[in-house]
């Protein structure tokens, strides 16, 4: 496990340094581009912070999707409980959690889009 271990970390210590070099060296080649690979590639040439906002609230859109799909479960199970009083129960419990959970992601991703808005908009009134 250690001979793994080190190795890994001895590849990616000559490796990691060489990558910059080879980027910069093609420069001018069409087909490799260098530092326009991310154009030519068709990542764009947006801001960073742009992309990093958009993927926070694609990440946080997720996993709304998925705290409703608990409260629907929590509410399938209560449904089928069939009058148990451990099964009620346990719905309970996964749906005051999912609520809970729904509660905090869309916190998370008001305050997000609040931040990466009033980011972007001092960015935008820099001279």
């Amino acid at each position: 496990m250690k001979k793994i271990f080190l190795s890994t970390i001895i590849f990616l210590f000559f490796f990691s340094g060489a990558l910059p070099a080879l980027a910069a060296g093609f420069e001018d080649d069409p087909i490799l581009g260098g530092l326009n690979y991310a154009t030519i590639a068709g990542w764009g040439t947006q801001d960073l912070r742009v992309s990093i906002a958009r993927t926070i609230r694609i990440i946080l859109g997720f996993l709304g999707i998925i705290a409703v799909v608990i409260v629907i479960w929590a509410g399938l199970r209560w449904m089928t409980a069939g009058g148990n009083e451990d099964k009620v129960t346990k719905a309970k419990g996964i749906l005051t959690a999912g609520l809970i959970g729904l509660f905090i992601i869309l916190a998370a991703y008001a305050i997000a889009t609040f931040v990466s808005y009033t980011l972007l908009d001092i960015i935008s009134q820099r001279p």
